[in-house]
């Protein structure tokens, strides 16, 4: 009889595999439901635990402030605006439909008020791609184009903490505390190297699987491993060309 594999136990939802809250400060968005342009200032930057990207609080002179990843070149006591008619320039956030066509973004919305969702990692950006009569385009990080309402915010510029994995990690503890962070599991274990009763691919003497890696769609979530529901395997063929 073997043993859960780990894709099992994580779908428990046991604290095990889940983020710790120490070191977390508060969630990261935009002023929900905020139609108006209201101007205000940074008052502080600073680092959460799990996240690449440095964090801004931005106070506003209506009493109101909001937290946001920083973006590259902002300082404290720096002049920001929220809103429609806010200027185009590193910091502020503005509406898609009000952003010119080639500049560069990054926290964006997915739904109106949402408080963004999409381009938020160090060093990360967007490009605003053209403008239709309800819709924005947007060039993503990865090279994918998608269409957002033109009432979705987004504030200018770079996210700040670009050349992050130009360091590597010199030592195993701190890749370790890392993902301990971010809930993930650190180290992962090839399932070839395990036993036969801890993983499908597991057992034998020359570290081979011996089988297809390839599992359909709704195989039992015991076996559910290697290449899932995949539409080709191997090397491609190649085409001739006349």
């Amino acid at each position: 009889m073997g043993k859960k594999i780990r894709v099992q136990r994580r779908g428990r939802g046991t604290p095990t595999f889940r983020a710790k809250k120490k070191g977390k400060i508060h969630p990261v968005g935009y002023l929900i439901e905020k139609a108006e342009t209201a101007n205000g200032s940074i008052s502080k930057i600073f680092h959460e635990t799990g996240r690449s990207a440095p964090l801004a609080l931005v106070e506003l002179k209506n009493g109101l402030n909001y937290i946001t990843v920083a973006a590259e070149g902002v300082y404290r006591g720096q002049e920001v605006s929220i809103g429609p008619l806010a200027s185009v320039k590193v910091g502020n956030v503005l509406p898609l439909g009000d952003i010119p066509e080639g500049t560069i973004i990054n926290n964006i919305e997915l739904k109106p008020n949402d408080g963004g969702k999409l381009v938020r990692s160090s060093g990360s950006y967007a490009i605003v791609i053209s403008h239709q009569a309800s819709k924005t385009s947007i060039k993503l990080p990865s090279k994918r184009i998608i269409e957002l309402p033109n009432d979705c915010r987004a504030t200018i510029g770079v996210v700040a903490g670009a050349g992050r994995k130009e360091k590597p990690y010199l030592k195993a503890g701190e890749k370790f505390y890392l993902m301990k962070a971010k809930g993930r599991v650190y180290p992962r274990s090839k399932g070839i190297s395990m036993i036969a009763a801890s993983h499908p691919h597991g057992g034998g003497r020359h570290r081979h699987v011996g089988k297809p890696t390839t599992v359909a769609r709704n195989t039992s979530p015991g076996r559910k491993v290697g290449l899932i529901a995949a539409r080709s395997t191997g090397r491609k063929k190649r085409t001739r060309t006349a």
